[in-house]
This record gives structure tokens, sequence and C-alpha cells, in this order.
């Protein structure tokens, strides 16, 4: 029998990026189910032990998900007005469904625990301070425009909405005009 070494197991060094590269890769593949610490290393050619150190477990491989699909949002630029800041953050939010439809479910059930995840959420809190929003506000709206917009975006991902896509503009205008009302009603 050949030692882990002699089949070129565990003799590489990884990076998390490579980790989370083939998370997403197999995830889309064979989907969410499939996503598992040997499943991944088998396709990283290494041993399963081999990667508890860049993601600890199997929630770790999922919290990498959700990190790598919200990687994708838009910087944010605080030089614009919050409004333009608002909309690239909803069109960011609707690519990310469109690319990834089968993925796109975990940003609704998994919490975002690591830094990199959580940039677009710090960053949505800072467009609400800045369109004036008291600080005991800026979290519970923060979440519930995440978790509308979230919401739409799934549900036009996963093909729940019918009709022409003048329909769903419609929504998603009609989506916008409530949330920055909601916004300006708390706008100091």
């Amino acid at each position: 029998m050949k030692t882990p070494a002699q089949r070129g197991r565990g003799t590489r060094g990884l990076t998390r990026d490579e980790v989370l590269d083939a998370t997403v890769d197999l995830a889309e593949e064979r989907g969410l189910d499939a996503v598992s610490m040997r499943a991944v290393a088998d396709r990283l050619g290494v041993t399963p032990m081999a990667l508890y150190r860049y993601v600890g477990d199997k929630q770790g491989l999922l919290d990498g998900l959700v990190e790598r699909l919200l990687r994708d949002m838009p910087d944010d630029d605080p030089a614009l007005p919050w409004r333009d800041r608002l909309r690239a953050f909803g069109s960011g939010i609707r690519a990310i469904a469109r690319r990834h439809p089968d993925l796109f479910m975990l940003l609704l059930t998994r919490p975002t625990v690591t830094e990199e995840s959580r940039r677009p959420r710090n960053a949505i809190q800072a467009m609400l301070r800045d369109a004036g929003v008291p600080e005991d506000v800026v979290r519970p709206l923060q979440r519930l425009l995440d978790t509308v917009g979230m919401g739409l975006a799934a549900s036009e991902a996963s093909g729940r909405f019918t009709g022409d896509p003048e329909g769903v503009e419609e929504v998603y205008d009609l989506a916008e005009e409530i949330f920055i009302a909601a916004i300006e009603r708390y706008s100091s």
C-alpha cells in the first residue's frame, strides 16, 4: 500500500482560497449535500485532515461558501450618495443569485461569521448611518433590507417569479421605492 506521500496526498501546501474554490466547484456540480471534508479533500488530492487548518470542519466549509458568495459583492464607495450605493448592493446580490442559484439559499440560512462575509453587512450599515438613520435602527433595518433583498433575488434565480422580465423589474422597483421611503422615514 502506498503512503500518503507516495500518492501525492497531503504533501503540497494549500491555501484557504484553494479549499473554498474546490468547495464551490463541488457544491455547484453535485449539490450542497455532496459537500464534506472527505469530498473536498479528494478533489484537492489531500487527506481530509489537511483541510482542518483552513476551515475547521464541515460547518467551516459552509461558512466559507457564504464568504465566497459574498466576496462577489461590489466594494462600497462612501463618496457616492447612499441611494446609489444601496442600488449597487441590490444589483450585486441579484447577480450572485443568478450566478449561483443553488448555493444562494445558504445566504438565507447561515450566519455571516467570517470577516469577509461580514463586509457587505457592514457596508450596508455604513450606508444607513450615512443616510442619517439612528444607531438603534441601523441593525434591524439592515437585517430587513438583507432578508427582503435576498428573498427577492432567490425567488428570481430559482424561477419562482414567472412572467415577463418587465414584471420582475417592477417588483424590484417597488421594493427599492419602499426601502428608500423607509430609510428616509428614519433619517435625521
